[in-house]
Formats: structure tokens, sequence, C-alpha cells
């Protein structure tokens, strides 16, 4: 177990906490001073890593970013960890046999206790024509082999197979069951959660040494730093560093020329546990008239249900948080409605959200033919080098995050000739990662070994001293005061959203965000003072 990891039922390791004063030391180390090997833009999945990735080759790092922690796509995914089957139907075979093997890293590797094993079920409805069917059961086959391929166990994730109606009704009781045909039944990687996946990244890198530093924004980058402004102080200066990886995502045009990034638009709704009933495992319901789409009907460990997804281009300036606009919603509502007997109007939509993902757009420019759409670009990551030297990743997906972030790295090290070795990374555990055998021995509750790991019995026992923190923030839902105060003492989250809306998901839902937010903001007050 690497340096960042901590003992089974330890507190947090000091050099992976992320604390408001330590952001605050750390960029005063940073701006105006000492030039790092490697600066990082963005602190989502790829950028974190990224900064693991260089920071775990013994290289000294910067990484910044405008927000907080996975404030971009990183956390509007399905929270699915893909092992490449749907990139298989449109002939992009080695980005299925990556996804595949970076996947069974994660699952076997870096982060057992955040990924384990999803059971979905494609219901045979009267709508699924026969041939589909036949080229369903196919897929899965082939999804299988890349799981062989790839050299994750089969006890990681189990063989696919065929259900008889019975079957299918059993694992998916929403399901219509009038000319129900059975079912098939195969298993994917699920994240607990994919802001807290970007968290333990970051924190990991921490302990490596990397500078972590949120509310960071870069206003301008060259091949040898960034100018940046402080969000909090509005203070401006100089980050210089021998190597700049823009891992910016959707907004990494704006940063560097020549980079032109195509948004495709992810939404997806949030339903209340119990619209649908018991819920034992996720849908593949196919789009009606199409041969290889599919809307996913995911349970969450938090008891919401969340429905997606979309594929929609995604034109003009991009915002910080995307809007879901009601034909997205209307799309999901209608697919739902072909195969479930449970009806979901739009009144029961309790939430819904959007990621955008940067697709690299190497379609010919304006006025040379009409662009593809957003669904057939390649979901394949690109590196690039500008004029002056800084390295952009762009493309890719969440499961590929550590491979991008390798090439990025490998990409800085040639291109600025820094003293490196080759990668890492996967072999290094995240903070909180143990055998699922370790995980299993855990004083904890599991809800908080999947979220925590090996920290969980520390997040626990913050309850044993003060009696309050065992108590719900919001009734109905099961995150504790605990874990507000963990995330603001070890997972750098400074104000309410942090919490609202990354360390927790408690803000996915409106309502629920207005009645926690005064418990929120006494706990930042309590532990940050007022700020």
């Amino acid at each position: 177990m690497s340096s960042g990891s901590t003992p089974a039922g330890g507190p947090a390791s000091p050099g992976t906490s992320l604390t408001a004063g330590r952001r605050a030391r750390e960029l005063a180390r940073t701006v105006g001073g000492e030039t790092v090997d490697v600066l990082v833009v963005g602190l989502g999945a790829t950028g974190a890593g990224a900064a693991l990735d260089a920071a775990a080759r013994g290289l000294s790092v910067a990484a910044i970013d405008a927000h907080d922690l996975a404030f971009g796509t990183s956390r509007w995914s399905s929270k699915l960890v893909h092992g490449g089957l749907r990139y298989l139907a449109s002939a992009q075979f080695g980005v299925a046999h990556e996804s595949a093997v970076e996947r069974g890293v994660l699952m076997e590797r870096t982060a057992p206790h955040l990924v384990g094993a999803q059971p979905f079920v494609l219901p045979l409805t009267p709508l699924v024509s026969r041939r589909q069917a036949a080229l369903a059961r196919a897929g899965l086959r082939a999804g299988d082999g890349l799981r062989l391929a790839a050299g994750t166990a089969r006890a990681t994730l189990p063989a696919p197979r065929g259900l008889s109606a019975v079957e299918t009704r059993h694992l998916a009781p929403a399901v219509r069951g009038p000319g129900l045909r059975g079912g098939l039944l195969s298993w994917d990687g699920r994240l607990t959660d994919d802001a807290r996946l970007v968290t333990a990244i970051a924190r990991t890198a921490a302990g490596r040494g990397a500078r972590i530093l949120t509310r960071v924004r870069a206003l301008e980058l060259t091949g040898s730093g960034a100018r940046v402004r402080d969000e909090l102080t509005g203070e401006e200066g100089e980050i210089r560093a021998r190597a700049v990886i823009n891992a910016a995502g959707v907004w990494a045009g704006g940063l560097v020329d020549g980079i032109r990034v195509r948004p495709s638009r992810g939404t997806h709704l949030v339903l209340r546990e119990g619209l649908l009933g018991p819920l034992p495992a996720g849908l593949h319901i196919p789009v009606p008239g199409e041969t290889n789409r599919f809307v996913l009907v995911l349970p969450q460990d938090d008891g919401r249900v969340y429905v997606g997804l979309t594929d929609e281009p995604v034109e003009g300036g991009v915002p910080d948080v995307p809007e879901v606009p009601e034909s997205d919603i209307g799309f999901l509502l209608d697919v739902l409605a072909s195969a479930l007997e449970v009806p979901v109007r739009r009144e029961d939509v309790a939430g819904a959200f959007a990621g955008l993902r940067p697709l690299l757009d190497t379609t010919p420019a304006a006025g040379s033919g009409a662009a593809p759409r957003t669904a057939d670009l390649s979901r394949r990551h690109a590196v690039l080098t500008s004029a002056d030297g800084v390295i952009t990743v762009v493309g890719g997906k969440l499961t590929t995050y550590r491979r991008m972030a390798e090439d990025a790295v490998d990409a800085a090290v040639a291109v600025r000739r820094l003293a490196a070795g080759p990668s890492p990374t996967a072999a290094l555990p995240l903070v909180g990662a143990a055998s699922p055998q370790r995980l299993a021995v855990l004083r904890a509750p599991r809800r908080l070994i999947r979220r925590y790991g090996t920290e969980a019995p520390a997040v626990h026992a913050l309850g044993d001293r003060d009696p309050r923190l065992r108590e719900p923030v919001l009734d109905g839902h099961p995150v504790t005061r605990a874990e507000l105060v963990w995330a603001l003492r070890h997972e750098g989250a400074l104000d309410a959203s942090d919490l609202l809306d990354r360390r927790t998901r408690i803000g996915l839902i409106p309502s629920d965000r207005a009645a926690a937010l005064p418990v929120v903001q006494e706990a930042v007050g309590e532990v940050l003072g007022a700020r």
C-alpha cells in the first residue's frame, strides 16, 4: 500500500489531508515562488490524475483549478466505469481495450473501495426485436472477451447470461410484464461517487508532495507557467513551471490556441427512492428505433436513482454548470415509458444534471461539410503540444483518466526533458484503498466503507467524541454531520457548495439542498470559522 493510504481503521495521513490552511501556505510558496517541474491546470479526474502521476515520478507539482475538485465534467457522469463494450460497436477497438484495462486497474488495484461490480438487466420487451436481442447477446459475449483480454478476474466481474421472464421481473420488478421474453444480465464497474474518486486522486497526489490549489484561476498559459488569480482574494501573480499541462476539459480551448473542443451534453434525471420500487439491478433500456443506444437506470447507494443519458452537441459558450433542457428530460421519460409499467411523470423528476464531455473536434473547418453527431465522435483522448510547449490533454472519458494522465505526463517529460522515470500509477492505490477482504473486516457502517475505504472507521469515530455528528444532515438521506467535518478537515472543502455538491451529492435535488443548507453552513462555521 502506498504512502497515500492509511492503516485499517487509522486516521487520515497528515500528508494527504487537504485543508484551508494547507492551501494558503502552499499558494504563498507557489505564486511568485520557486519554479515547479509541472504545473497542471484543471482538477477534474484527468488533471488530478496528472498531478498524481507527475508527483509519483518524483517531480515537483502544482495543480490549480478555478473552482473546486471535480467541479466540471468529472462530477456529472453516470458513475460507471465502463469496460469498453459500447466502443466495439463503432469499431473503436483500441479505445474498448484501453477502457477494459483501466476498469480492471480501478476495480482490482487502485480503488476497489470506490468501484464495484454493478449488475444490469436488458429486458427483452416487444420493442426489442429478435435481431436486436441477438446482437445484444453477441455484444455481451464480446464484452466478456474484453474483460478476459484485460486480465480482470471473473470474481471481479461475473459472466453475462440470459434470463427468463421470471428472473427478469425478479431483478427488474418495474419492467412491464406483458410480452416480456426474458432479459440479458451483464456486469460493469460502478463508482460509489465520481467526485469522491477525484478527491481520492487529489489527496493521494498531495501525499506525494503535489500542491493542490483550488480557487486559483489560470488567466494565461505559456510553456513556462501561468498568470493566475486567487479567486478568494482577487490577488494575481505568476506560477513558474518547467512544464505545463492543460487538463481543463471543456474549457481547454479557452486557454490554448488551436484546441477545438466539441462539447457533448449528457443529461441524467434524479428520482427519489422507492419511485420505481426495489431495484436489485440497474437497467439497460434500448432506445426505440436505434440499434446500439440505451438509457440506463442506475440505483445509487443513497437510495436515489439516476436515469440517463443523452448525447447532444452543445453550441456557444461553455457554462460553469450546464443547464438541463426540457427536451432532454422528455426524451429520457419517453424511453422509460417504453419499457416500464411504473409511470414516471415530469413531476416525479426530483432533480436533473448535465455534464459536458470534452470531445476533441477533428472535423473540417466550418463550411466544408456537415459535422457528425457527437455520439459518432471518437472517445479516444489526444495529447497535443502547442507551439510554445503547453501540453493539452483532451477527449477520453472518466474510466481512462489514469491513462490520459500518464500520456500527458509522458509528453511533458519528453518535451521538457524532465528527469523522471515511467509512470507507477497503475499499481498505486488511492487514499482509502484496500483489498475486499481487508475492507470487509473494518468496523464501520458499510456505506461509509464504500465511500471512504480504510478511513471509514475514523470518519465514524468522530461521532464517539460528539454524538451530534452521527445525526443525518437531512432527514431521509444517509449523509451524516461527521462526513461534513471530515470533508472540511481532510478533503479540501472550503464552503457549503463544496460539501453539498461535491463531497456529498445532497445538492442534486434542489429541495434537499435548500433543506440541508443551514446544517452545512453551521458545520463550515464551526470548522473553518466565518468566511
